[in-house]
């Protein structure tokens, strides 16, 4: 029998024959490891402890101490589990697929009647039934045909749809969870009771296309989070309240910042007080650009589908794009056009007006882009993904040495905007060159290398995300950290040489000949759309009072005020400060608390005596009692704390 090579991370390396499993090498190594492993890595993809090994390799076997494994595993596991208990209570559903997600899974059903919340505690209830059973998983390779045969006889048709699309070359994985018996490439737990009972909760229903595709039977998806243990269970459904709590599209209602309707699905009407968030956000970071360096220009919305063939969007994004058809005088044909769903192609054109020398590089051209991309009505959400949106875009065109002090120029800018506006802590990622892709192993290693050292220069950590770069380069993901825990995923900074190469981008080297440049893509914020539904969600509409919409309001207590009011309105606003009169007849009690629901982050309340004082009470949004300070003070105070921070 042939011998396979087998080393362990200490380094240690031992000899097996081949088609041993994962669960036999643990416990080849002591007992107490074979008892509590529950699957094993192999050259870094994820395995079954019952799967045979074939082949030399660097393995490590798991527990559930490993946290990335364990929940993986547990995740999936309980997708088994409750698509089991599904049929276990209605016999006539017929399964799909239900894979691990972030913090969870969910798995696609067919049924006739919509599952009800109810239905979902019969669920859960069921799941920990066959969790406490502790049935045995075990899995078996069989040939199509036979899987094929066996699921024809039992009425599932999406499995056999699924069979189908396995490529040839993979091998047909069935599972069993007891009796229970699903199609799934694993791997799994060794039996349901390793799955923790009370550390999972189904969330919610929703619809799905099969596959994706609305031409296919409409599906109900049910969603469940799970975790290693009860506290962390409870930790994240705390989260989940204080975001519901926090949603941006329940704000923008209460602060009467946007709406969207059916006339222009994906489209945001913008109202005044959600406007002057999204001009004060603007203007700020405008004014950051300038001053790194940046030269802001205007492209326009809508270019010939020629400019987008020649760019590759047009094949690779076609799908994606809203077309616009022109009957032009003359013509014979109609000309075709699209909205564009990014700037780059166009920033290329304004680059390729006159020679350029090495001289003029780095060249740094920003836009405010208005870009418009089709996303299906069941992706949409909120301000966070539309179809409408404006990019805080730019792209820099520099020589290959400039690569470096361009991206430690770039976080800098980055880490301090972010700053700017609450965010302290983000994480990067580097992703590293694909299987296929352009260019030579000495460019890839310089680029990357160069992005690496501007990280290092700076002296932040970051993650390699090994193989998940374009084609074309390398690139950065910056993800920032909100109040809550919450990652968003929205800076960004991409090595491209190749839209420079198929757009004919140039400059004149030192040499005298000409080169092609570097396009390095960037964005800070990544859509004023998204990123305000973040600043929403992340101060629970609570904005910093230099960008709140409403600033300041001012409310009589009684009619004989009324006059001062409009004068401290006056004065307010004439120091640059956003204010307003309330002068309705109505209790100041019920004032103050429309307007603290209104997210009004100062309330000066005016009554005789400050007429007479020539004072204000102020009344901060979320803090007990009130200050009362004279009207110039107050002006003063209010207006250093209503500047820009770039501008103090």
């Amino acid at each position: 029998m042939s011998q396979i090579s087998l080393t362990f991370p200490d380094g240690n390396a031992r000899d097996y024959p081949a088609g041993t499993t994962a669960a036999e090498v643990a416990a080849s190594i002591a007992p107490n490891l074979a008892k509590n492993a529950i699957s094993a890595s192999l050259d870094g993809q994820h395995i079954d402890l019952a799967w045979p090994i074939r082949k030399s390799g660097k393995i490590a076997i798991n527990t559930m101490k490993d946290s990335e494994p364990a929940l993986e595993l547990i995740r999936h596991d309980l997708a088994h589990i409750m698509a089991r208990a599904v049929q276990e209570l209605w016999p006539d559903v017929k399964v799909t697929i239900g894979p691990v997600r972030d913090q969870g899974w969910f798995y696609d059903f067919d049924r006739a009647e919509p599952f009800t919340p109810e239905d979902l505690g019969a669920i859960e209830a069921r799941m920990k039934q066959i969790i406490a059973a502790r049935d045995p998983v075990r899995t078996e390779v069989w040939d199509r045909a036979r899987a094929r045969a066996y699921y024809e006889e039992r009425g599932e048709p999406f499995k056999v749809e699924l069979l189908d699309r396995i490529p040839c070359d993979e091998p047909i994985r069935m599972y069993w969870h007891g009796d229970w018996q699903d199609l799934c490439r694993g791997p799994h737990l060794q039996n349901t009771g390793q799955v923790p009972a009370d550390a999972f909760r189904l969330t919610h229903v929703a619809g799905a296309y099969w596959l994706g595709d609305a031409s296919r039977p409409m599906l109900q998806r049910i969603y469940g989070v799970a975790f290693k243990n009860r506290d962390d269970l409870k930790a994240h459904l705390t989260m989940l309240e204080e975001a519901a709590k926090r949603d941006h599209r329940k704000l923008g209602k209460e602060m009467e910042l946007f709406h969207f309707q059916e006339e222009a699905p994906g489209m945001v009407f913008w109202h005044p007080n959600g406007w002057t968030i999204y001009r004060e956000l603007e203007a700020y970071m405008r004014r950051r650009l300038i001053r790194a360096g940046y030269k802001e220009i205007k492209t326009p919305q809508v270019v010939d589908r020629i400019l987008w063939e020649k760019s590759g969007h047009w094949e690779a994004y076609r799908e994606n794009m809203f077309i616009v058809e022109v009957d032009e005088e003359g013509a014979k044909e109609k000309r075709i056009n699209a909205l564009k769903p990014m700037n780059c192609p166009c920033h290329v054109q304004v680059y390729n007006q006159g020679l350029k020398s090495y001289r003029d590089l780095p060249l740094r051209l920003a836009e405010f882009g208005s870009c418009h991309r089709y996303e299906s009505s069941g992706s949409m959400h909120g301000l966070m993904r539309v179809r409408g949106f404006v990019q805080d875009d730019a792209h820099i065109f520099c020589t290959e040495d400039q690569i470096e002090d361009e991206c430690a120029g770039f976080i800098a800018l980055l880490s301090s905007v972010y700053q700017d506006l609450g965010f302290d802590g983000f994480d990067i990622k580097l992703s590293t060159r694909p299987e296929v892709r352009i260019g030579t192993d000495a460019q890839w290693d310089k680029v990357e290398g160069a992005l690496k050292g501007a990280i290092e220069k700076l002296g932040r950590p970051y993650e390699i995300n090994p193989g998940d770069g374009a084609f074309y380069g390398p690139k950065l993901d910056f993800k920032l950290t909100d109040a809550i825990g919450r990652e968003w995923q929205c800076g960004t900074f991409q090595v491209d040489p190749n839209l420079p190469e198929r757009l004919s981008a140039e400059y004149v080297g030192e040499d005298g000949a000409k080169h092609r440049p570097y396009m390095l893509h960037r964005a800070v914020l990544g859509s004023f759309e998204r990123f305000i539904g973040i600043l929403i969600e992340n101060y629970s509409g609570k904005l910093p009072l230099w960008l709140a919409p409403r600033q300041v309001v001012v409310a009589s207590i009684v009619s004989g005020a009324d006059d001062y009011v409009h004068e401290v309105v006056a004065a307010l606003r004439e120091a640059g400060i956003r204010a307003e009169a309330d002068t309705r007849n109505e209790k100041i009690n019920y004032k103050v608390r429309e307007h603290s629901v209104g997210k009004v982050p100062v309330i000066m309340a005016v009554g005789l005596k400050e007429v007479e004082d020539r004072s204000v009470s102020i009344r901060r949004l979320d803090r007990q009692g009130s200050e009362s300070l004279a009207l110039d003070q107050a002006i003063r105070t209010l207006a250093a704390e209503a500047t820009p921070p770039d501008l103090r």
